[in-house]
């Protein structure tokens, strides 16, 4: 009863704020916006409750966030929190009359494939590692793409201020070109090695036992890359000044001297994280059925007697 609770709580919160939208046709209202962004914000910390609630829900029954419904609530979750973050940003663009609706479609199409049984846990497994590799393999070039744009940045700044003349065939590109490529980089990186570390705590709660342990260094260090990544995006977003080209520069600077930070326990501190045993822990041939562990040996002869 308290999921669908959830559940109708942030759609009709999504649902409202696309009202709030599509009422901008018609109407002038200053407040209108407010309202929509605080709506739509309401609905994704429900919608994030009740993903967090499936996912630590009894994992005998069923993998946790491994069914199509799950998935389907994932993707609606990420679209709504890329939406909350642009309107934020460009509160006066009409972009929820084209984005909400597909959240609720999303959400729709999720609740009609609420009682399909989920994914295989091994299958399950497979497909959450393949997120986990391809968003952090991404993250992680979109970090160093940013950091050496920083860089060349710091660079291009510093001549231009001293009045450097420039080497022949050392031509970089503008400031205001690699400033919006180290825009863009600190934002997609966040958001691809954030998919990346929440799709490793997913596979780690589809491991039951076999897991990592919540205090391995992989883990926490890994937390604390995306809670320095949150922060410097929120930073840049929220505080003007921040936007300016040389600030930028320095956060993805910072922000690839973190990752490395985090590389490097990864690579050479001692860690469960990729080791043989948790790599085959849920292989198919280590799956076993349990309602087979009563059943008697059988013989070579297929157990006549």
């Amino acid at each position: 009863m308290l999921s669908q609770v959830q559940f109708v709580c942030f759609a009709a919160s999504y649902l409202v704020a696309l009202v709030l939208e599509i009422s901008r046709l018609f109407l002038r209202v200053p407040i209108r916006n407010i309202v929509a962004i605080g709506f739509t914000a309401a609905g994704l910390l429900a919608h994030t409750i009740y993903l967090v609630m499936r996912s630590v829900r009894d994992q005998e029954v069923s993998p946790p966030l491994s069914s199509w419904y799950d998935w389907l609530l994932l993707a609606s979750w990420g679209i709504a929190f890329v939406y909350l973050f642009t309107v934020v940003r460009r509160p006066q663009a009409a972009l929820g009359i084209f984005i909400l609706p597909v959240v609720l479609i999303l959400v729709g199409i999720a609740y009609l494939f609420q009682d399909v049984p989920p994914f295989p846990r091994d299958r399950a497994l497979v497909a959450w590692g393949f997120v986990h590799g391809i968003a952090l393999l991404l993250g992680v070039i979109s970090a160093t793409l940013g950091f050496v744009a920083g860089v060349m940045y710091l660079v291009h700044s510093y001549r231009l201020k001293h009045k450097v003349p420039p080497r022949q065939g050392l031509r970089l590109p503008s400031l205001e070109w690699l400033q919006r490529y180290n825009q863009r980089a600190l934002i997609v990186s966040p958001c691809l090695l954030g998919v990346g570390l929440l799709s490793g705590v997913v596979m780690n709660l589809l491991k039951f036992d076999q897991g990592m342990a919540w205090t391995d260094p992989v883990v926490w260090t890994s937390g604390l890359l995306l809670l320095w990544l949150i922060s410097a995006l929120v930073f840049e977003v929220t505080y003007k000044p921040a936007q300016q080209g040389r600030k930028v520069a320095y956060l993805t600077v910072a922000s690839f001297v973190f990752l490395g930070f985090v590389l490097a326990i990864v690579l050479w501190v001692p860690s469960d994280h990729a080791s043989p045993d948790a790599s085959n822990a849920f292989s198919p041939e280590t799956i076993v059925d349990p309602s087979a562990t009563d059943a008697e040996p059988t013989t070579g002869d297929g157990g006549g007697r």
